[in-house]
């Protein structure tokens, strides 16, 4: 009888069947498929899931916490987010061989298979599907001013259609495969973010400091106060929350152990947080200074004249978001395809993408029609998802797994954002759910 050849043997014929298997899936899965990006994607990338809209509401912000903790806790949010957004870069590959594609994997790593999954998985759909929702909205808002600063006798259009057609875009660039594919679409909100952060800054500038400015707070009851400031608490922690895609988006880099894609990845996130701190402080400080608290929670809503120049920003607004959108959406997307191809086996084809891409689009896009008061969801939603993912998840992270000496620096750095982060994720909540409550009273459904 004849021995068996080696690579006849049934048990290695089964293992490289199931590693065959398993190649195939990641070269379709989004995040996985395409690891070519250049630094600079990673850059741009970056500032489009950063800058969101939110920067546009940061004069208001200012207006509820005053100037001195104002600027303070802008300046301390940007330090303490890029030292996270620094531990994140460095995890990815901590284990040689191995890259944490996604924020996930990086929680089972430091916490446990299952454990890891439910303590990251729940709070980065919040953040994700949260964004994408507030996009909607704020897209549809964008439209709607746009038509009515530039048509101004025409017939009022209700907010919902707006929503609709900011909706209809995505239908259509929903269906780009992965990361790279949609980095024009992100180049140019990118652009857009910066764009617009500039003409809010600088039409405020050029107006001058108003007549009879005032800088005392807006409420006059000290609860107004407090909950405004806790409000404004969430409104600062939403404007710095990219950090759930920063894992995603660097593993779309290639990676050898000579050159590991934390060079590169870390110069675009520098670059990207540069361009953050050009968006974000001019605008707050500038838009304050000059309106005082008179300023609307949108600037460019208290910027009424030039109007061409209001519109030209608004339209950016809505490029921007639609860049915005679909770098929160890709995660999503990984992890709906991810569960049906893994666990439901289904065959990955472009019919499964199709209708789960839709299916994803549409819900927000109802969701977003239904609430469009979700601005105010959003300090909610702010401190109960942003504040762990940002600001102290990456550094808990850090210390199981590194576990640094007592007391030395990086113990009391990360126990310092911990505390800051967990402050954030307690109090902004109860001033969004008062915004929430007190907008809602008044709201007729689908009006």
């Amino acid at each position: 009888m004849r021995p068996q050849a080696p690579d006849e043997d049934p048990y290695n014929k089964l293992v490289d069947e199931k590693r065959a298997r398993e190649k195939e899936i990641d070269d379709w899965l989004p995040i996985t498929s395409s690891r070519n990006a250049k630094w600079w994607y990673s850059a741009f990338h970056n500032v489009t899931a950063m800058v969101g809209a939110g920067v546009l509401s940061l004069p208001y912000a200012m207006a509820q916490l005053g100037w001195g903790p104002g600027v303070a806790i802008l300046i301390l949010s940007w330090i303490i987010t890029l030292y996270t957004l620094w531990q994140m870069v460095e995890m990815h590959e901590m284990v040689p061989g191995k890259r944490f594609d996604r924020y996930h994997e990086l929680g089972q790593h430091a916490f446990g298979e299952k454990l890891g999954l439910y303590i990251v998985v729940p709070q980065q759909l919040i953040v994700e599907v949260g964004v994408c929702i507030v996009y909607m909205v704020t897209g549809g808002k964008s439209l709607k001013k746009f038509h009515e600063l530039v048509c101004e006798n025409c017939k009022s259009i209700k907010l919902t259609y707006f929503i609709m057609i900011f909706a209809s875009v995505h239908f259509v660039l929903s269906h780009l495969p992965n990361f790279n594919s949609i980095s024009g679409v992100s180049l140019a909100a990118a652009v857009m973010s910066l764009s617009y952060s500039t003409i809010a800054w600088s039409a405020s500038a050029t107006k001058g400091v108003q007549e009879n400015v005032d800088y005392s707070y807006k409420a006059k009851s000290t609860a107004g106060r407090v909950f405004n400031f806790f409000s404004a608490l969430g409104e600062v922690a939403f404007a710095y929350a990219g950090h759930n895609v920063v894992l995603e988006i660097q593993a779309t880099i290639p990676s050898t152990p000579e050159k590991p894609s934390k060079g590169p990845m870390w110069k675009g996130v520098v670059v990207a947080y540069i361009v953050v701190a050009l968006c974000y402080f001019p605008v707050a400080l500038v838009g304050y200074w000059i309106f005082g608290n008179s300023v609307d929670d949108n600037i460019l809503v208290t910027l009424r004249k030039p109007v061409w120049l209001i519109a030209t920003a608004n339209m950016f607004v809505v490029i921007h978001v639609i860049g915005s959108y679909q770098i929160y959406a890709m995660p999503v997307f990984d992890m709906m395809e991810t569960l049906l191809v893994r666990k439901m086996h289904f065959r990955p084809s472009w019919i499964l993408r199709f209708v789960v891409r839709n299916l994803y689009v549409a819900a927000t896009m109802f969701v977003g029609i239904t609430f469009p008061f979700f601005g105010g969801l959003l300090a909610f939603f702010g401190g109960f998802a942003f504040a762990p993912t940002t600001y102290f998840l990456p550094c808990v992270i850090w210390l199981a797994i590194y576990k640094p000496r007592r007391y030395s620096l990086s113990w009391c750095a990360n126990w310092v954002c911990i505390v800051f982060g967990v402050f954030l994720m307690v109090l902004s909540p109860i001033g969004g759910l008062r915004t929430i409550i007190i907008q809602a009273k008044d709201y007729k459904f689908y009006s």
